[in-house]
């Protein structure tokens, strides 16, 4: 049989990969392209498997008499949905309805998400959990250098820096393949990772490989002020490049000049003689003091937090001081991490925002959309909820009534998830589309069994900007539909305005009308383009002559502000909003693990995965341990102001004594995100995974795990 090119279906990386139809489903092979170079991780190597899940759901389900779901016709189930939504918009107008999206729907749905939410259901009130994901690194950029793309040059740009200054990201293990591409700047010993945790990452820095700091958890704006100090103190700036192309520089040198090296190392326990020492290696890589390129870099690990956009706008204060962003070789990225963290976001799920990165409340933008919609600008909602606030709102008096997720798995995902699933049991519907029974299915009124990535055609858009297409390889389960279908079934039961295609292609070429002349602009791009030509980056508008060649490095010529100027943003250190105190001392850090991803809904369906990480863990440093009498392997419980979870502990010192560390893709008793913080950035509404204070103790007797409801759907309990 023919072999099928396509993409992982993972993280941002979107690793090259061959698909081969087989009698039992599909073989994967990597294939060679620039950012993975035919590798893949073992996620990858074992994406197969999801299509072959022994609990794939297959058919619409609802909730009966009975209090179980149970099997029903895809007419009678979408006739219940149509019915419910009319009369709760009936009882409690529009907004009573909410949407929630994800970061890994294709471009084509992502996009038509957004349509179906405003038009067909008439909501403000849609949001994805890309809102986890990316919200800070994207509200910083767009302040600061005009425009949001996580790294506005290639990955392969990476291989030929000096210095990389990578914060809060264990690329390591969350994208194994993309650490080729840092190789230049270890061997360089110019890689500095910054991260509280001994990662797989900072252990790329020893043996001359750079450098890597271990701050407090929750101070990394106090390091970015401080290096930003250093570079300012010891005239490492360059000034030709801030007096060029930037502005704003003043306000935001004058609040680091008060982050002086020795006061860093008193809040964020970072030595100042590492501190200086790592201003100077990026200042002597930058281009002002002719070095070969430095690079800085931002993951979440710096941006899950209440003052995240600041974090960010810090980093790129840093990179605009030593004049990086704009220029060949150096730079300023946010490291993606959702499949389609970036295309989910620039085309519609964002409760602020219509397709082509356009803002929901410019009435230039509402008529450009409408008129691609064929509807009056005026029936389009204005802006609605972050993910978090939606989340609390739901079921309340004046909140929604009803729920639609797609591509989300909020019961494990959301933080402070505990109080989230009391809010979903709150609601008087809920509907998800899935493949399998996640933990959210499972307590749906309805659920609607979808496609997934090697059952369908669409586009994907990388961490780069890299448009990608996405490619059918094998049919799906008789039963499952594709979500374009569901939407346009759903929309004709409401009676909704517009058309609604079918074909991804027809969809992709309706976005690309829609983002025309947006900042995300994908006007010059189709399916058939894409096909034949796969090294294609936005913005990528239609011309009436020779195609554009798209724009795989932004900013060399402007930056896409008023002045065209880049802005310095002056920002300062709160501390986390869950800091460490008396009844909770130590930091809670959580994480990704290799062989998982996101909240396991499709990972802990894969044998070879489960076999290699079957459980959640605590990291435990052995001071910490001792002081509280846990060993290796004991049930270790953290509680927060929000709950308690539990897991086994593994004593290592690669946390710090003040800290441990909890992997997040488990649910039931094992999900951190009953105890981790729904505190959000004022800017971008991201919340504060990344850092909270808990108690640490030894469980008196082993907690029981809930079920993982790793079941048939007919077998989903209530």
């Amino acid at each position: 049989m023919n072999a099928i090119a396509t993409h992982c279906p993972y993280c941002a990386l979107q690793c090259a990969q061959t698909l081969t139809p087989e009698t039992s489903g599909v073989s994967v092979a990597g294939r060679d392209f620039p950012t993975n170079r035919g590798g893949m991780c073992q996620k990858g190597w074992t994406s197969a498997s999801v299509l072959r899940a022994p609990d794939r759901l297959t058919d619409p389900l609802v909730r009966g008499a009975s209090g179980e779901l149970e099997p029903t016709t895809w007419e009678a189930a979408l006739d219940l949905v149509a019915l419910r939504l009319r009369e709760i918009r009936a009882k409690h107008g529009a907004d009573a309805v909410a949407v929630f999206g994800g970061g890994g729907l294709t471009n084509e749905k992502a996009y038509q998400l957004g349509k179906f939410a405003r038009i067909a259901l008439g909501t403000a009130n849609i949001d994805y959990n890309g809102r986890f994901c990316m919200s800070s690194a994207a509200a910083a950029a767009n302040r600061s250098l005009g425009v949001d793309r996580g790294l506005p040059f290639p990955l392969t740009d990476l291989g030929g820096a000096q210095a990389i200054l990578l914060l809060g990201s264990n690329v390591a293990e969350t994208m194994p393949p993309s650490v080729a591409h840092f190789a230049g700047a270890r061997d360089a010993g110019g890689l500095v990772v910054v991260d509280p945790r001994v990662s797989a990452t900072a252990s790329l820095t020893e043996n001359g490989g750079g450098v890597h700091l271990q701050p407090v958890p929750g101070t990394d704006l106090v390091v970015l002020l401080g290096l930003l100090h250093v570079v300012f103190a010891e005239g490492l700036a360059d000034p030709a490049y801030i007096a060029d192309r930037t502005s704003g520089v003043d306000d935001a040198r004058r609040l680091a000049a008060a982050w002086w090296p020795a006061r860093v190392e008193q809040v964020a326990g970072v030595p100042e003689e590492r501190l200086r020492a790592t201003a100077r290696l990026l200042a002597a890589a930058s281009p002002s003091q002719g070095g070969s390129g430095a690079y800085v870099l931002t993951g979440r690990g710096v941006e899950q937090s209440s003052q995240g956009t600041a974090t960010v706008n810090a980093a790129i204060n840093l990179a605009l001081a030593l004049g990086l962003p704009g220029r060949i070789g150096s730079g300023y990225g946010a490291i993606t991490g959702q499949g389609n963290g970036q295309g989910g976001r620039e085309h519609g799920q964002k409760s602020d925002q219509l397709p082509g990165y356009r803002m929901i409340d410019d009435p230039a933008a509402r008529s450009h959309v409408a008129a691609v919609w064929g509807v009056d600008p005026a029936i389009i909602p204005g802006k609605g909820k972050p993910a978090v606030e939606l989340l609390d709102s739901l079921g309340r008096d004046d909140g929604p009534k009803a729920l639609l997720v797609h591509g989300a798995n909020i019961r494990v995902s959301a933080p402070n998830a505990t109080h989230v699933g009391d809010r979903l049991d709150a609601l008087d519907l809920l509907v998800v589309c899935d493949v399998v029974p996640s933990e959210t299915a499972q307590r749906a009124d309805v659920v609607l069994p979808v496609l997934q990535w090697a059952e369908e055609e669409g586009t994907m858009t990388s961490l780069e900007g890299r448009i990608l297409r996405r490619r059918k390889a094998i049919d799906a389960p008789t039963g499952a539909r594709s979500e374009l279908w569901v939407w346009r079934e759903l929309a004709t039961r409401l009676n909704a305005p517009g058309t609604w295609d079918l074909d991804p292609s027809d969809v992709f070429d309706e976005l690309a009308r829609a983002s025309a002349g947006g900042r995300a602009d994908y006007s010059g791009l189709s399916h058939a383009r894409l096909d034949t030509e796969p090294d294609l980056y936005w913005p990528c508008p239609a011309t009436e002559g020779e195609p554009h060649p798209g724009t795989p490095r932004l900013f060399l010529d402007t930056f896409p502000t008023a002045d065209g100027r880049a802005r310095f943003v002056a920002v300062d250190d709160r501390g986390p909003a869950d800091d460490v105190r008396a009844d909770a001392p130590i930091h809670l850090v959580t994480g990704r693990v290799l062989q998982h991803y996101q909240s396991g809904a499709q990972t802990r369906r894969v044998d070879e995965l489960v076999a290699a990480s079957p459980s959640a863990f605590v990291e435990v440093h052995p001071v910490l341990a001792d002081r509280h009498g846990i060993a290796a392997g004991d049930i270790v419980t953290l509680t927060s102001a929000r709950g308690i979870v539990s897991a086994p502990a593994r004593i290592t010192d690669k946390v710090r004594p003040d800290t441990v560390f909890m992997p997040f893709h488990w649910a039931g008793d094992e999900n951190v995100n009953r105890v981790t913080s729904d505190a959000t950035d004022p800017v971008s509404g991201m919340p504060e995974f990344k850092v909270c204070a808990v108690t640490v103790a030894r469980a008196v007797t082993p907690a029981t795990p809930e079920p993982t409801g790793l079941r048939r759907a007919t077998e989903v309990p209530a």
